[in-house]
């Protein structure tokens, strides 16, 4: 069987923490360990860890660095090195996943391909209920969020509606644009090949591209995991934008070049 790690990048949200450990321990797929991507977040997060540490049957690393600004490429790179899984499903810590979330990663799977998932957003106040303990919502059936959209308590329902696999799946293979690092699993051995993530992102936005680009480069190719893997996006203000102009500069300058590996990349933790 194969080996899954994933990767939630995290930053002192505790509440959404525990959500999202809450979707992982009902997971139906058995051979995997999540490697917490902390960017440098406070002592009550790593107490949410440490009691899911104690409460799990699988595995739980916490990769921390300093706060030193928004640095999602360097916690995501030091959390690949420190694992030798053969998959790694890269999220955030606003993403619950559905129990067969990672049963589905894992038949999407296939050499040579990334399977980049979608999301539903739930909305303010249902998220805030949520977080408030009224419930966790990882196994809810369809017929409970048809109710929730007709409440407009989640932006839509087509992501949780499931689709046969099949052809369709691969019918854009150059695609990189809306692959995003929140649902989005790629082979260990290919994250290695481009060196992971490109540090010099920092800030808010376009290392996700950066990566699935590099991806396209190195001959690996997009295959939809829409209506198969969706993700519960938990409700939270903007993140800080003020470096995203910088960073879609620095994305351009990567469509006009050539190279396959990040300068700054996964290499120096290994």
């Amino acid at each position: 069987m194969m080996r899954i790690a994933v990767v939630p990048a995290v930053y002192n949200r505790p509440d959404m923490l525990t959500a999202l450990f809450e979707g992982y321990l009902a997971q139906d797929y058995p051979d995997f360990e999540i490697i917490v991507a902390d960017d440098g977040s406070s002592a009550e997060t790593k107490e949410v860890i440490e009691r899911y540490q104690r409460r799990a049957t699988f595995l739980i690393t916490h990769v921390w660095q300093e706060n030193t600004g928004y640095r999602a490429a360097t916690i995501r790179n030091k959390a690949v090195a420190q694992t030798a899984a053969d998959y790694i499903v890269f999220t955030d810590q606003d993403c619950v996943p559905r129990p067969d979330f990672l049963s589905k990663h894992a038949r999407l799977a296939e050499t040579g391909w990334f399977v980049p998932g979608n999301r539903v957003l739930l909305a303010q106040n249902f998220t805030q209920q949520i977080l408030g303990h009224a419930g966790f919502v990882h196994d809810w059936k369809l017929a409970q969020w048809v109710v929730r959209r007709l409440k407009k308590d989640i932006n839509r329902l087509q992501p949780l509606l499931t689709l046969p696999d099949g052809p369709w799946r691969k019918w854009q293979p150059r695609r990189w644009r809306g692959a995003k690092t929140c649902n989005l699993a790629v082979w260990r051995d290919d994250l290695i090949q481009v060196n992971g993530m490109d540090e010099s992102y920092t800030g808010w936005g376009m290392e996700d591209s950066d990566l699935v680009i590099r991806l396209l480069r190195a001959g690996r190719r997009h295959k939809s995991g829409r209506c198969a893997v969706p993700v519960l996006h938990l409700w939270h203000k903007e993140n800080d934008r003020s470096k995203l102009e910088a960073n879609q500069r620095r994305l351009q300058e990567l469509l006009r070049a050539t190279h396959i590996r990040a300068l700054k990349g996964v290499d120096q933790y290994l």
